[in-house]
């Protein structure tokens, strides 16, 4: 259950991009990303909050063939929040990771970010 688990909160988004407000855009972008990451991604839900709102953001998920990427779209906050997670367990995938966040930051281009890092790891003790 090795893997690396990378959180980021992005501030000052335009709220104007596509990918703010419109979840086929979001999608897109996030297939894009999880490939050029050489990434698996197996299944998908991108879910619009108040689609008449214009000021609706977007909740969507990428389960991966390596454990998932959730991101959160906040258009009349300018914000954005980020979450990816790969197990590490048949290959060392935290540069892939890595590239992942890169790719989805530069996406949003935001004025501030606030990053952290997890190394998550199971007990060898075994289960009682």
């Amino acid at each position: 259950m090795k893997g690396l688990h990378l959180t980021a909160d992005l501030r000052g988004v335009d709220p104007a991009l596509a990918v703010m407000r419109d979840g086929e855009a979001l999608a897109v972008l996030c297939r894009e990303a999880v490939a050029q990451a050489g990434l698996t991604g197996v299944a998908e839900l991108f879910h619009r909050f108040a689609p008449a709102d214009a000021q609706s953001g977007i909740t969507g998920v990428v389960l991966l063939a390596e454990s998932h990427l959730a991101i959160h779209t906040w258009p009349e906050l300018g914000g954005v929040t980020l979450d990816v997670y790969v197990c590490n367990y048949g290959a060392d995938n935290s540069a892939k990771a890595e590239a992942l966040m890169r790719a989805l930051i530069d996406a949003f281009a935001p004025v501030s970010v606030s990053r952290q890092s997890l190394i998550r790891a199971a007990a060898s003790t075994p289960a009682v």
